[in-house]
């Protein structure tokens, strides 16, 4: 931002509230535009995406409410491509393409498209987006774990132009084309990102057209200094003070006897937090790193804005922007899982991140009781299916299986939904019999462990099985099948996740698989299922109502003996009806007893 930018008077509320819409309606038209356009249903229907605005000093101006990883992380790559772009400047009409980890991204399979916005014969910013690609030539499909380096993830691209003053660069769409094992998708998915940021640059160049370049500016100006001050003002009523909070990851995906630890310390300081994850794992020789830029401090920011600034909870709307990130500091040590030195690989990060916003609330939680929430599934299940077709062709298919919250102060954790960082959709069963080899046998809720019992109890997680009608791979990525999402305030744990392989021809076979797995060569009609974790409890469940656990108990969410031993509610299930005598009894002795 310019010195004429900073200097200028200020916008009147009106046109300041017209302008902050016109942001948020480009982000959110650029984010339509890229899931509209592309082929591949990881972007098409999961929306796992971003896109955006920023500025030429690289801070948000407006995001798209999509995954708060992708949004999030743009600065970075805008930081990276600034140290590595090709021709070390820009020009009108250029395109780049961005990922390398070590160089701000979040992680390799999610392409950067980054175009630069001209005013008036001047850079005045930048549009860009991200998504997540099916496959980018890494060495298992789709996704990676057990690999030794960054080189071994696919295609690393740092500052790369796609097209210099609007010509392509042909050669570097044929080595795209060239090294992909799902080609068409992904060429097809990066130019919906091309055309989706070239909207964005149009729109903002509208933008400034209708309002003035002082006057945009000098509102983008105020709405991240509103969303800093407010922030500053949430993060103020926390009491002063050291936080912490500790949890173990299951293992790096090779070495299955070494848990990870995750250890979280927020220092409180009046305005402003810092984050501070020295004590966790030191980095892995997998792809279970996270990039500190990309990854690592998005997660951060966005721990930060559910707990003090989400729309349901509070009267004042921030909008999504640089500011509130201004207040918050995160410190990792270099060689750390979440801080990692190249050229270790970083690929598989993203259920260390969602961890660590897990024990961030966890930490809040006895100075912030009415605003936190029990312990989620706060993991995610990501699954690559591939084979080759008989053409030679390979199909991949990435999927992303849903969680369950934590239960909150005044509801029960939601079921089946994807939690704390991850915010993509479920992929229709019936675009997956379209395309793909393969077929859905059961998908609904789990229902061979509860919830955890609570006031509020856990949300329950999902259960899901594919079924291969040919032989393929698979590569699963996912978390906490060892230790359990963490009840609060009197509530009890919830269930740890789980992960199986069997062949509907060979019922009763079953083979418990570890939560990350790499390449496993699987033939027809075998079955991955898997059951993700169930939330945590929260409050005491000798509180719960008792006409509460009698739903439960008829929707098969609770046994007969859980709402027994767990809620000291006495419940009849024939006559659909709960002994209350005989219950207030049960629980008097439970609470004397307790």
């Amino acid at each position: 931002m310019n010195k004429a930018h900073r200097d200028a008077a200020i916008v009147d509320p009106i046109t300041l509230q017209v302008i902050r819409g016109s942001f948020e309606t480009i982000a959110e038209e650029m984010g339509h535009v890229l899931y509209r356009m592309s082929f591949s249903s990881i972007i098409r229907e999961s929306q796992d995406l971003g896109a955006g605005l920023f500025d030429t000093d690289f801070n948000t101006l407006c995001e798209s409410e999509s995954t708060p990883m992708h949004s999030g992380s743009i600065p970075g790559y805008l930081r990276g491509i600034a140290q590595t772009l090709e021709d070390d400047e820009w020009y009108e009409g250029d395109v780049v393409v961005h990922n390398h980890p070590y160089y701000g991204a979040s992680h390799t399979p999610d392409l950067a498209i980054v175009v630069p916005v001209y005013f008036q014969g001047r850079l005045v910013g930048y549009a860009g987006n991200t998504a997540h690609h099916v496959d980018i030539g890494a060495a298992t499909p789709g996704l990676i774990i057990d690999v030794p380096d960054v080189f071994a993830e696919g295609m690393l691209f740092a500052g790369t132009k796609l097209y210099r003053k609007g010509e392509p660069n042909r050669a570097m769409w044929n080595y795209i084309r060239r090294n992909s094992r799902a080609a068409g998708q992904l060429v097809s998915d990066i130019e919906a990102q091309v055309a989706s940021a070239r909207l964005g640059a149009r729109r903002f160049v509208e933008l400034l057209e209708k309002y003035g370049e002082v006057t945009v500016f000098t509102a983008s100006r105020m709405l991240m200094d509103y969303a800093e001050r407010i922030t500053r003002q949430r993060i103020s009523e926390i009491p002063d003070g050291d936080y912490t909070a500790e949890g173990w990851l299951d293992d790096d995906g090779r070495n299955r006897d070494r848990p990870l630890k995750v250890k979280v310390t927020l220092r409180v300081r009046g305005d402003e937090v810092e984050v501070d994850l020295t004590g966790s794992a030191d980095q892995t020789p997998t792809a279970y790193n996270v990039p500190f830029e990309g990854s690592t401090k998005v997660a951060a920011y966005a721990a930060f804005r559910k707990l003090l600034l989400d729309a349901a909870t509070t009267d004042t709307r921030v909008p999504s922007n640089e500011g509130s990130f201004r207040p918050i500091k995160v410190t990792a040590p270099l060689g750390s899982i979440f801080n990692p030195k190249a050229p270790a690989s970083a690929e598989a990060r993203f259920t260390q991140c969602n961890r660590m916003i897990d024990l961030i609330i966890r930490a809040l939680a006895p100075v912030m009781p009415e605003k936190i929430i029990a312990g989620s599934s706060a993991s995610i299940s990501f699954a690559a299916y591939s084979g080759v077709r008989p053409s030679g062709d390979y199909w991949v298919f990435l999927e992303v299986n849903e969680g369950a919250y934590g239960g909150r102060p005044r509801s029960d954790g939601p079921d089946s939904i994807d939690n704390l960082m991850a915010n993509t959709r479920n992929n229709p069963l019936e675009d997956l019999a379209m395309h793909i080899p393969m077929i859905c046998d059961r998908y609904e809720l789990r229902d061979d462990v509860p919830p955890g019992a609570g006031a509020f109890r856990g949300g329950i997680g999902v259960v899901k099985s594919q079924r291969v009608l040919t032989p393929a791979f698979i590569t699963h990525e996912s978390e906490r099948h060892t230790e359990a999402p963490w009840g609060i305030f009197g509530g009890h744990d919830g269930a740890v996740g789980r992960c199986t392989i069997t062949n509907r021809n060979r019922p009763g076979e079953v083979r418990d698989m570890y939560s990350k797995f790499s390449g496993l060569e699987v033939v027809a009609d075998d079955v991955m299922t898997y059951y993700s974790p169930n939330g945590g409890g929260y409050g005491n469940p000798l509180d719960r109502p008792a006409q509460k656990v009698l739903e439960d108990v008829l929707d098969g969410f609770c046994t007969v003996a859980q709402a027994r031993t767990a809620y000291g509610v006495l419940v009849d299930p024939e006559a659909e009806t709960v002994d209350m005598a005989a219950t207030e009894a049960l629980r008097q002795q439970m609470r004397s007893v307790g």
